[in-house]
């Protein structure tokens, strides 16, 4: 099983290049490209606005190209990716678009993009189609993920688009095509008020299962946090996903781990999540 992480986190303190090297150097095998400084949310204005990031500019898949070399000169892939978000702001879509030309030009098969919360799984559909017919001819696929929201009131979360397996496979039975896949978030699946569990998600969701999100959470807050540091046990969705035969990666999105280091010690830190990925990968492995 090959482990691959997230490089938003990274970036925050060393720029994309520099995570994408610390990233192979750690042991990882894979990058997530993380593109959410492509553009940001406005909530004022309800648009994603552009950046001064390169993946704002002209130059975008210079710069995603450059990631990948990056990577091969240090002997990893880009696995995956991750689209801005949310979808549901307005003239998102050439974001979207943008994004899976970045995946594959970076060497990326899969592109997460959020469906939009509380839209049903026909009205997501519609989005997911125009994004298809874009990512076939460059051989991507597009991953939608399990979403929650927040019950008002309430000390856990709400149900949102796919975050049990009924309304998951039912966004995937909607559009019906092998290009659009299931990314899995574990720490989403495991949180109070949603009324399931990552292992009940991974055998519902079986052969359509694609891509992982690997997180730890104390199972009510969304915690993005390193494995084993908290509340989720991962014994039992580790078997889960070798009873499906799972052909992934086992990706990490522990995004809130390093926020308490520093240029002077962050690659302790990617050792620390290659570790704890390691850890479930050979998990996996003995079984």
């Amino acid at each position: 099983m090959k482990i691959s992480t997230e490089i938003a986190s990274a970036s925050r303190i060393l720029g994309e290049e520099k995570a994408v090297e610390y990233i192979a150097k750690a042991g990882f095998d894979a990058w997530d490209f993380s593109m959410f400084d492509m553009a940001r949310y406005d909530g004022e204005k309800g648009y994603l606005v552009p950046t001064e990031h390169p993946l704002s500019s002209d130059g975008y898949l210079k710069f995603a190209r450059k990631l990948k070399q990056i990577g091969l000169d240090n002997g990893v892939e880009c696995n995956q990716s991750h689209a801005p978000f949310p979808t549901y702001a307005k003239q998102s879509r050439v974001w979207l678009l943008r994004s899976i030309e970045c995946t594959a030009e970076a060497g990326g098969k899969i592109c997460v993009i959020h469906p939009d919360n509380n839209r049903s799984p026909e009205e997501n559909a519609q989005m997911y189609f125009e994004l298809i017919d874009f990512a076939k001819p460059y051989g991507v696929k597009i991953a939608t993920e399990n979403m929650w929201n927040w019950a008002h009131g309430a000390p856990h979360a709400s149900p949102a688009a796919c975050s049990d397996p009924v309304s998951f496979n039912a966004h995937l039975d909607a559009v019906n095509d092998e290009y659009l896949t299931a990314c899995l978030d574990i720490g989403h699946a495991e949180m109070a008020g949603l009324n399931t569990s990552a292992a009940e998600m991974i055998h519902a969701l079986s052969g359509r299962l694609g891509a992982l999100h690997i997180h730890d959470n104390d199972k009510v807050h969304d915690s993005h946090q390193i494995p084993f540091s908290m509340n989720i046990d991962f014994a039992p969705i580790v078997k889960a996903l070798r009873d499906i035969d799972y052909k992934g990666y086992f990706t990490l999105e522990a995004d809130s781990f390093l926020n308490s280091y520093d240029e002077t010690n962050v690659f302790d830190g990617i050792k620390k999540l290659a570790e704890s990925a390691k850890r479930l990968a050979d998990e996996f492995d003995r079984q």
